[in-house]
């Protein structure tokens, strides 16, 4: 053996990896994380220490302790070792001892000469002992005064029992007009209640969902380890399904139609005695849906990129979200069975999105596996529990339950049934709870592999019963006192919800942001950026970085290639981006997607028109600007070529109208490859001024002639906007 990496040595001498970095540090050996390695020589100075440490210790638990002894506290293997030295000269020392035979020195105060009780101080001459000869006044406590947010003259001057009119007097020595009706704050009757030595309560009401919902304090003997929530991420077709398939040993990919994950999956896994909650997602879109909502449920992020076809679109955006989340990242490369295989060019790759593999120099873990084959799986489930570790994943079990809904829907024979990931806390049957907008009860609790369960602790994925209504994916889920607290506390968030439709916040945009940054809203714009293509991405990118200033940093956190998508809202809504397209089109569905999460889309065709905008934008210098409004969309469905005229399109109005007059622009999937005018609109052989949706007709464009089947004609006109 020459080298040992630090993580193996850790679990030979058996300690955490955390603990070794730290003891290999304080020796002065070259290490940053668990994959660091040692030399043989630095492998025997650790043992031999460990070896001293553990007999020091086991002499320390047989010693007796002496008073006129120096103490030394030995704490165990988790703390270090530490020496505490006290001198005890004239002093009363009381040594306890804890479960862990840890000494712990409590200093009580000076000894009295001898003669005196020990309970009582000792007095000598000094004037601090001298005991005050004056009858000590009794004063009998008054009884608190509880007051709501506000509260009248009148009902104030009956809690104090003072006349009203005394009252009104005190407010106006401090410069309050009032009359015996009039309304008063807390801190205003608060200093009323004071001159007359009362001490004020702020009342709380019963429905306060704060009060109602007060998380318990942790005890720190409670607190204990729990496993790691993973989700796994990639490409569609990388092998993500059939990854966790060979970690189960169980054939899920069967029971799925085409074999593509068509809903949201908690599993269980067992290793070595150690538990890995692993959720199956249909992609990042539902990972970053729930992240929107404020739940915080992954620690370790699986990309699963498949050795033969390299980093895809899709992985790009799996990075992005697991990024903008926090999230740990642990690439696993699939299909290195495969002839094409080639896992370098995929680490490669993944160096270009700031993913550099521990084999490289960097800190990304990279496991080549074989689902199909079941190759490197040990492997993987071993680097998942070993990153768990340094992440000290902990919990406490001896609490109420909260937890989050990973995914939920209606039954026909159950009702509603959602599937939990309890985080914190114990759930049992019989709780009752508030979820989102919803309540309930436990009625039934059923884990993954069908087993009904009574109770389930910290990061245990369950399927309940006993909900009213159906709730939301990455609702928060929080168990109450009793079912009228969770009714009145889903009634009010209901109410609450009403309310925030009514007024709803303004997100980051384009035109606001002067503003909003002189207000100190913003401090970072965040940016996604979609383009024709990958250089101009790269370049729109680096362009925006160097706008950043002392105010506002521009963060671009995504860009790809092609259309603007559903997916690229989803991201923008959780992580208040704006989203910037160049020489590309979003469908009609994703604008009013956009339209109704606030997420502000800016198209452009000129780099510079993008970057100008942007820096007025920050500078406060917006200029006025014509707004595009879009009439309408046609689909060709035929193609003629006539040599005195050109190329004749036959065509179908799919939405809204084509007027003739309109300036259009030809979209041939998701990409802008023309912009221009109509020659020619025709509806059968006589000219038409427009053609409205479900109507046929034939048109011939200005000076462009390679028009193909199945390519997109957006009609818009260009109107003026009045800043206000």
């Amino acid at each position: 053996m020459s080298k040992i990496r630090i993580y193996e040595l850790a679990k030979e001498i058996g300690l955490s990896s955390k603990e070794l970095i730290t003891a290999a540090t304080n020796l002065k050996m070259d290490v940053h994380n668990h994959m660091s390695t040692l030399e043989n020589d630095e492998v025997k100075i650790i043992k031999e220490l460990f070896d001293k440490e553990k007999a020091k210790t086991e002499n320390s638990s047989n010693a007796v302790t002496k008073p006129n002894d120096t103490i030394k506290a030995v704490s165990n293997n988790n703390s270090g070792n530490k020496a505490v030295d006290e001198d005890i000269e004239n002093e009363a020392i009381v040594v306890k001892t804890n479960k862990n035979a840890t000494a712990k020195v409590e200093k009580i105060g000076k000894k009295p000469p001898m003669g005196r009780p020990f309970r009582q101080p000792y007095r000598g001459r000094d004037s601090f002992y001298k005991r005050d000869n004056k009858k000590e006044e009794i004063h009998t406590p008054k009884k608190p005064v509880k007051i709501g947010k506000s509260i009248s003259v009148k009902e104030l001057s009956e809690r104090l029992g003072k006349p009203a009119t005394e009252i009104i007097k005190k407010l106006l020595l401090l410069g309050i007009m009032s009359t015996i009706n009039q309304e008063l704050d807390f801190d205003t009757a608060t200093i009323i209640s004071g001159e007359y030595g009362y001490v004020t309560e702020k009342l709380i009401h019963k429905d306060d969902e704060i009060i109602l919902l007060k998380e318990e304090d942790d005890k720190e003997e409670d607190i204990i380890s729990r496993p790691p929530v993973v989700t796994i991420m990639g490409h569609v077709d990388h092998g993500k399904t059939s990854l966790l398939d060979a970690i189960r040993q169980t054939n899920i990919i069967a029971t799925e139609a085409g074999g593509i994950t068509q809903h949201i999956g908690a599993y269980t896994v067992n290793i070595e005695g150690k538990k890995i909650t692993f959720l199956d997602t249909p992609g990042h879109e539902a990972f970053t849906a729930m992240r929107a909502r404020g739940a915080k449920v992954t620690d370790i992020a699986i990309l699963v990129v498949a050795a033969d076809d390299g980093v895809m679109p899709q992985t790009v955006e799996a990075i992005n979200h697991a990024k903008a989340a926090h999230v740990s990242i642990i690439v696993a490369i699939n299909k290195i069975d495969k002839p094409g295989a080639n896992p370098d060019r995929v680490k490669q790759e993944l160096t270009e999105y700031g993913l550099l593999s521990e084999d490289w120099g960097g800190d990304t873990i990279c496991v080549e596996v074989s689902a199909k084959k079941q190759l490197g799986i040990d492997n993987l489930l071993e680097m998942i529990l070993l990153v768990s570790e340094m992440q000290e994943l902990k919990a406490n079990p001896n609490k109420k339950a909260i937890g989050t809904v990973i995914e939920a829907k209606l039954d026909k024979g159950r009702g509603p049934v959602a599937t939990i990931l309890v985080q914190k806390g114990t759930l049992n049957i019989g709780d009752c709870f508030v979820v989102g907008s919803t309540y309930g009860k436990i009625r039934a609790m059923i884990d993954d592999k069908g087993k009904k369960l009574k109770k389930a602790g910290p990061s245990t994925p369950i399927e309940i019963l006993g909900l009213s209504e159906v709730p939301d994916a990455g609702d928060i889920f929080n168990v109450v006192d009793d079912e009228k607290i969770a009714k009145t506390v889903a009634e009010n968030r209901k109410d609450k919800h009403k309310q925030e439709q009514v007024h709803v916040a303004q997100p980051v945009s384009l035109d606001q942001l002067f503003n909003q940054i002189q207000e100190g809203k913003v401090k970072e714009l965040n940016v996604i950026i979609k383009a024709d293509v990958q250089g101009s991405a790269e370049a729109l990118k680096q362009s925006l970085l160097k706008l950043s200033g002392i105010e506002v940093k521009v963060n671009p956190i995504h860009g790809g290639v092609g259309a603007i998508t559903d997916t690229d809202i989803m991201l923008a809504a959780a992580s208040n981006a704006i989203i910037i397209g160049f020489n590309v089109r979003p469908q009609p569905a994703t604008i009013a997607l956009a339209e109704k999460s606030k997420v502000d889309i800016r198209l452009y065709r000129v780099i510079y028109n993008a970057i100008e905008d942007i820096e007025a934008a920050m500078k406060g210098m917006l200029e006025p600007e014509y707004k595009e409004v879009v009439q309408g969309h046609v689909e060709v469905r035929a193609v003629f070529k006539v040599s005195s005229v050109g190329t004749i399109a036959g065509c179908y109005v799919t939405d809204g109208k084509i007027n003739r007059n309109n300036d259009i622009r030809i979209i041939r999937d998701g990409i802008v490859i023309h912009e221009g005018k109509l020659a020619s609109l025709k509806r059968f052989k006589d000219d038409a001024k427009e053609v409205n949706t479900g109507f046929e007709c034939g048109l011939n464009i200005e000076r462009f002639n390679d028009i193909q089947e199945g390519d997109i004609i957006e009609s818009y006109t260009i109107e003026a906007v009045p800043r206000k």
